[in-house]
This record gives structure tokens, C-alpha cells and sequence, in this order.
């Protein structure tokens, strides 16, 4: 893949037109735009309609965690609005996943539409090790804990996992090539860390096995976006 088709750009905004204007100032630089739950809480499917009006892909974050018949219906309605890919979160356990999978895979050879990726979304990037346990009171260490995630997803039939940069190099080597990993928790060494725990550069990020790297602050902050975005683009371009 080229390094614009790596790279998911997070549309971190509230508002509809904050959001295309942001997809209009990066189109020629990105394929893949990330729809989380503030934005589409807040304007609905319409975004994603238009984002595909301006031919790029969507991808929506809203880590459908519930039970395995509210979420399949969940999952349908992602289909039917056309998302390149959408996550559920792998917490749900292996029949929440795994009705999922199956409600795609009738809907699309149904419709004989294209099916969209369905990635698992392992431990959060904002958690380390000592909130996994003391917390949420996990007792295996958090590297065990991301590869039976990950292993519980493929068994279900997800395409892939959500899953932090550090992670991705054990999940490459359990799963294999064909297994997809989108990897939040990116920063460049320019940076700011945020509130991520959790995070390498986006050259370590693929090096390491991820398919896609999600970037949004890392960019959308800086005092020349079009300029930090190409920086990525040249880091990652010998990878």
C-alpha cells in the first residue's frame, strides 16, 4: 500500500463542517477518514454519505459492545451505509463477534456488495498495565491479554483488531500476514503525547506489523497540517 492508504485520518470534531472541511483540506492526501462517537453523535450517517460524495472511505469507530443481537443488528446498519470497515469491541465476548461476522457476511454475498472489514478492538491505548489490573481488575499481564483478544476475534471471524502499536509486533507473528491491525496511539517524535499511554512513531507502527495507522491530534494540531502530514508520509515511505 502507499502511505496514504496506511494512514486513517481521525475526524476529532463535533460538528459537520468542521468535519469536511477537514476531509476536503486532506483528500489528496488520504484515503481513509475515521468517524468516532463525538461526530457521529452529534450529525448521524450523514457524514459518512458525505465523505463518500468526495470518494473517500470511512472508517467507523463506535466499538459496538453489547449484546450478540443488538450488535449484529448494530453491525447491519454499518453495511448498509457503506463503510470501508467498523469495529466492535472484542470485551463482548466470542458470540457478540461472532454474530456480527456472520450478519455481514450474509448481508454483502446478499446484496453482492462489497463486505466491510470488521477489526476488534483489543485494550484501549489510554490504559497501561496498572489501570488494566487495578481497575478493571484483569489479571493477565497486557501483552497475554491483547493476543487472546486477538486470537478470540480471529476465531469468530473478525478481519483483524484494533490494537496499540506496542502490540502489534506479537500479534503479527501469532496471526500472520492476512490478519488486519489498525493501530491507534501513533505519535510522531514532533508530537505531544496527549492522553495516550501507550504509543510509538509511525515508522516503529509499521515496522512493527500494523496495516493502518490512525493519527488525528498529531496532525490536525500542528501550525501546518498539509506539512506534518507529508512528514508522516516521508517516514513511513520506506517501510
Amino acid at each position: 500500500m502507499k502511505p496514504s492508504e496506511r494512514i486513517i485520518l481521525a475526524l476529532d470534531v463535533p460538528g459537520f463542517d468542521e468535519a469536511i472541511d477537514s476531509v476536503w483540506k486532506f483528500r489528496d492526501h488520504v484515503e481513509i477518514f475515521k468517524v468516532g462517537s463525538e461526530l457521529f453523535t452529534s450529525v448521524g450517517p450523514r457524514i459518512i454519505e458525505e465523505i463518500h460524495s468526495i470518494g473517500k472511505r470511512v472508517f467507523l469507530d463506535l466499538k459496538f459492545h453489547d449484546i450478540p443481537n443488538t450488535v449484529s443488528r448494530s453491525a447491519l446498519v454499518a453495511a448498509r451505509l457503506g463503510v470501508f470497515m467498523f469495529n466492535v469491541h472484542t470485551l463482548g465476548g466470542f458470540e457478540m463477534m461472532k454474530q456480527a461476522a456472520q450478519a455481514i457476511s450474509k448481508f454483502s454475498l446478499g446484496k453482492n456488495v462489497d463486505r466491510p472489514r470488521i477489526i476488534g478492538v483489543t485494550i484501549l491505548t489510554s490504559m497501561d498495565q496498572a489501570a488494566m489490573q487495578d481497575e478493571l481488575g484483569i489479571g493477565l499481564r497486557l501483552g497475554p491479554q491483547v493476543k487472546q483478544l486477538a486470537g478470540l476475534a480471529q476465531r469468530a471471524g473478525l478481519d483483524g483488531v484494533v490494537a496499540s502499536p506496542e502490540d502489534a509486533e506479537v500479534i503479527r507473528s501469532r496471526f500472520g500476514k492476512g490478519f488486519l491491525i489498525v493501530s491507534p496511539g501513533i505519535r510522531p517524535s514532533w508530537a505531544a503525547a496527549g492522553d495516550q499511554k501507550r504509543y510509538l512513531t509511525p515508522r516503529e507502527a509499521l515496522r512493527r506489523g500494523a496495516d493502518y495507522i490512525v493519527i488525528g491530534r498529531a496532525i490536525t494540531s500542528q501550525p501546518d497540517p498539509i506539512r506534518a502530514l507529508k512528514r508522516i508520509e516521508e517516514e513511513i515511505a520506506g517501510v
